[in-house]
């Protein structure tokens, strides 16, 4: 039986993106609701944001919206669902963090990247222990996963780090592997700082 009950998706808010983001998006969602697994995101109603959230809310699933104040009006908080209306971007990223106990990074812009960054850094300051996919059916994270292989490369990651992070091609995949990785995230705090 899982112990992923809640699941953070980081995604773009951009509604100029290609089909198959949104295809990706549709069926994230919906396979979110097929499992009972309620989706944890930044509240909008704009690009993969909505898209996505629409999906798991249409599909009967439980889906929990955190947006700051500001950004109510720029992103179409998408008011179908339960929100929390914060002050900052901080208050919402905590507040995903802690309701989450797992994370899915979707195709997204620097905001995804930041908040993606942000929550594997935690990682491995062994702050927590929450497994964390990026998905995406084109290899869209490849120049990332680049990226922190050269890090590990050049011994500034240590390669057991990198190990931690799924690359999912599909949302099954990666719910799969999410389930699966929950107890090899336990063991993040561990790795040699």
């Amino acid at each position: 039986m899982s112990t992923i009950r809640s699941i953070c998706v980081y995604c773009g808010s951009s509604d100029a993106v290609a089909p198959a983001y949104i295809r990706l998006g549709e069926t994230l969602g919906a396979e979110l609701a097929a499992r009972g697994v309620r989706m944890v995101y930044g509240g909008g109603g704009v690009g993969l944001m909505g898209v996505c959230a629409r999906a798991a809310h249409e599909a009967g699933g439980e889906v929990l919206g955190v947006i700051p104040r500001f950004l109510v009006a720029k992103e179409r908080m998408y008011e179908a669902v339960e929100h929390r209306v914060v002050e900052t971007m901080h208050d919402r990223k905590r507040i995903m963090f802690d309701e989450s106990d797992a994370f899915i990074v979707a195709p997204g812009g620097i905001g995804t990247l930041e908040e993606a960054v942000e929550t594997l850094s935690w990682m491995r300051l062994g702050l927590h222990r929450k497994p964390m996919a990026f998905l995406a059916e084109d290899g869209y994270w490849a120049p990332f996963f680049d990226l922190i292989d050269h890090t590990v490369a050049q011994g500034v990651t240590p390669a057991a780090f990198r190990d931690l992070i799924i690359d999912a091609r599909s949302p099954a995949q990666a719910l799969g592997a999410l389930d699966g990785s929950a107890g090899a995230a336990q063991e993040a705090a561990a790795i040699p700082y």
